[in-house]
């Protein structure tokens, strides 16, 4: 597949730092930008321990978050180089200086490995415990959905992965639906 254009990367960007609709009122950002603050406050060193306003579970939510986008968008089993570049570039974009590209990019190699070593199902095992709450379940098929485009669009094997996931998330089908007319409206 193909990466997408500059200007369907840069909608991609905008759509993953706004909050979703569906979202509450209140949310500053999409949950994928206000878990990158805090992925992004994590100390260099592990015996630092001076206030950071780091959370660990706000950054396995980041994570899982990214990690959800990461499989759907390897789910046609090619996941080029290029396409990688543009994935991690597209999420550091929407984290708004939170998280730099090496970080995403880093993030992207383990979550690779992991996939390997543990294969499709136990990952989307693993990203169904680390989400707790619905609607951060619903806004992670969004952004599966949002960052798919960035290697073509949502084709049929993406799609089945964010069936699994929302069967794992103890979503309605139709949530998936749901989340695909919203990157839809996004990016038109």
């Amino acid at each position: 597949m193909s990466v997408a254009d500059a200007r369907l990367l840069e909608k991609v960007a905008r759509s993953l730092h706004e909050p979703w609709a569906a979202a509450d009122g209140g949310t500053p950002g999409s949950i994928l930008t206000v878990a990158a603050g805090v992925y992004g406050a994590r100390p260099a060193a592990e015996e630092t321990t001076i206030p950071t306003g780091f959370d660990p579970q706000a950054a396995a939510l980041f994570e899982a978050i990214v990690e959800a986008a990461y499989v759907v968008s390897a789910a046609d089993g090619v996941l080029d180089d290029s396409e990688r570049e543009a994935f991690a570039h597209v999420v550091a974009e929407a984290c708004g200086g939170a998280v730099d590209e090496y970080q995403v990019r880093d993030l992207v190699a383990d979550l690779r490995d992991h996939l390997k070593e543990d294969g499709l199902e136990a990952r989307i095992r693993a990203i169904a415990v680390a989400v707790a709450k619905p609607e951060h379940r619903l806004e992670i098929l969004r952004i599966a959905g949002l960052l798919a485009h960035v290697s073509g669009g949502v084709s049929d094997a993406e799609r089945r992965i964010l069936e699994k996931l929302a069967t794992a998330f103890q979503l309605e089908p139709r949530e998936v639906d749901t989340a695909l007319d919203a990157v839809k409206s996004a990016l038109a």
